[in-house]
């Protein structure tokens, strides 16, 4: 066995019996908390007598000290936030000022159950017992410990009722449609005087570059430091901004006007943990609740270009904000997306390469073509005239799906998928009763539920928004383009393969 070391504690915790030497007493810092009465007279009277009470009694343990006295009016004493006394107590606990609190009962030191016990298990933390004179109770013994656990059931059953309460009270107001929002830190609202949510004109701004930034193609992370190059501050007025303040202004309905309410809830009632409502509890969607900063179409196309990245990562790991191409083009051999790198054989170019190939060069299994930086854009140019060329064409089929309605046609394809799919089903089972192999008809069934899958990946009214959007655009262009353009690509090319070899 090994040579065994012992450590001992040198922190002793604060208790009402500390250990005297004749050389060194340790003095227990005792403070009393009281409630007098909120009469002038009465109060400066039950003042003194609360001080001499105190005084007397701390005086007949000898190895205590007073403190200090804090003392609250009756009304005061009622809510925490005004307890300026009680909170004083607190912060010299907090500060190692004090190491005992004696105080005359429960009801004084606190204004409900909840209350309590929230500042006894703080000051317990700190080994600072609480002595309450009526009930003869110190909470760090082991009588306490029972009467913690008998105060978190009651401080339960306390909190369920008055959430209770609250809840009920807020779904009324919610049903009547009004509503509570902070505007704190609310970038581009405050509130009037009768508590409507009112533009901020100059925050209102900021909104709107994000909005702009973001559909140009900037990433999050550009976007934050655009903002932060600029000086600009965020709502909480900070100059440094984070991606998730700048997502959460991209999804907040309130930019255009409306509220959903009741997006977290309550699942722990004693800590006051909140959740995200992932459809645990009812919301309510008000519409047109307040004056807009974004447009409903420039909202939804934010949510497009979302989806849009997600699908991206998903199949290429990253988003590039540089440009739109490196999102879009893939390689029709290996299926990964190209990227762009530089070659300095005779002078420098810039060439788009499959990822595959960039990664493992002359061992990749993907031979794919190189493309120049040159030859890509010009060829989406020509693919874009080409597709301006028939407009007249395009315009008449767009207008006739908008007019008979794109959910008519979508649900006439659905019907059809359908019809199909019962139809292989019919014959797998003809096939399995045989004995046969059934494969073939399992892989067609695949690629058909995935068809009827994806017409319900994007909603239907986007769609039907992406083409009135597109109709617009169209009307408006006049000739052909002569130079390649980055936003004109996003709108109007979603994806680009380049073919194998010949």
């Amino acid at each position: 066995m090994g040579v065994m070391t012992v450590i001992p504690a040198t922190i002793r915790p604060a208790n009402t019996s500390r250990e005297e030497t004749k050389d060194n007493i340790q003095k227990i810092k005792v403070a009393a908390y009281c409630r007098v009465s909120t009469d002038t007279d009465e109060q400066a009277s039950s003042y003194e007598t609360q001080i001499n009470h105190y005084t007397d009694y701390i005086s007949q343990h000898p190895n205590w000290e007073l403190a200090g006295i804090y003392a609250d009016d009756g009304i005061s004493a009622t809510n925490t936030k005004k307890r300026v006394e009680f909170n004083k107590m607190i912060d010299a606990c907090m500060e190692g000022r004090i190491d005992l609190v004696i105080t005359k009962s429960i009801s004084r030191f606190a204004r409900n159950t909840l209350d309590c016990l929230k500042y006894v298990r703080m000051l317990k933390e700190r080994q600072i017992p609480v002595l309450f004179e009526k009930e003869n109770i110190n909470t760090c013994d082991s009588k306490g410990e029972v009467m913690l656990t008998i105060m978190a059931s009651l401080a339960q059953q306390e909190s369920e009722s008055i959430s209770k309460n609250v809840k009920m009270g807020l779904r009324y107001r919610y049903q009547q449609g009004k509503i509570q929002i902070n505007h704190r830190w609310f970038l581009g609202y405050t509130k009037d005087s009768e508590g409507k949510l009112v533009i901020v004109p100059k925050e209102a701004e900021i909104v709107k570059r994000i909005y702009r930034e973001y559909l140009n193609g900037s990433s999050l992370v550009q976007i934050k430091k655009s903002l932060e190059a600029d000086g600009i501050p965020n709502g909480a007025g900070h100059l440094k901004w984070g991606t998730n303040n700048i997502q959460q202004i991209l999804t907040n309905e309130k930019y255009i006007g409306d509220a959903l309410l009741q997006k977290t809830i309550t699942i722990d009632i004693l800590n006051k943990k909140r959740i995200k409502n992932d459809g645990r509890d009812t919301q309510y969607y008000i519409k047109d609740n307040h004056e807009a900063i974004i447009s409903r179409d420039i909202f939804d196309m934010v949510q497009e270009e979302m989806e849009k990245r997600k699908k991206i990562i998903q199949e290429n790991g990253n988003y590039s904000g540089r440009t739109i191409l490196a999102n879009i083009i893939t390689c029709a051999c290996c299926g990964k997306h190209y990227q762009t790198a530089h070659w300095y054989v005779r002078g420098h170019r810039i060439v788009w390469r499959c990822i595959t190939r960039l990664k493992n060069g002359r061992k990749a299994d993907c031979t794919n073509r190189t493309v120049s930086d040159e030859k890509m854009k010009s060829a989406v140019i020509e693919a874009i005239n080409k597709f301006l060329a028939d407009k007249a064409d395009v315009i008449a089929r767009l207008q006739d799906d908008i007019k008979t309605g794109i959910i008519t046609n979508v649900n006439c394809v659905v019907k059809e998928l359908d019809n199909k799919i019962e139809a292989l089903q019919q014959q797998l089972i003809h096939v399995m009763d045989e004995g046969r192999d059934g494969t073939d008809i399992l892989e067609q069934l695949d690629i058909l539920k995935k068809q009827r899958a994806e017409l319900f990946e994007e909603k239907i009214e986007e769609r039907a928004a992406r083409q009135k959007r597109l109709l617009e655009y169209l009307m408006k262009q006049d000739g052909q383009i002569d130079e390649y353009d980055d936003i004109l690509v996003r709108r109007l090319v979603e994806k680009i393969v380049i073919g194998k070899k010949r």
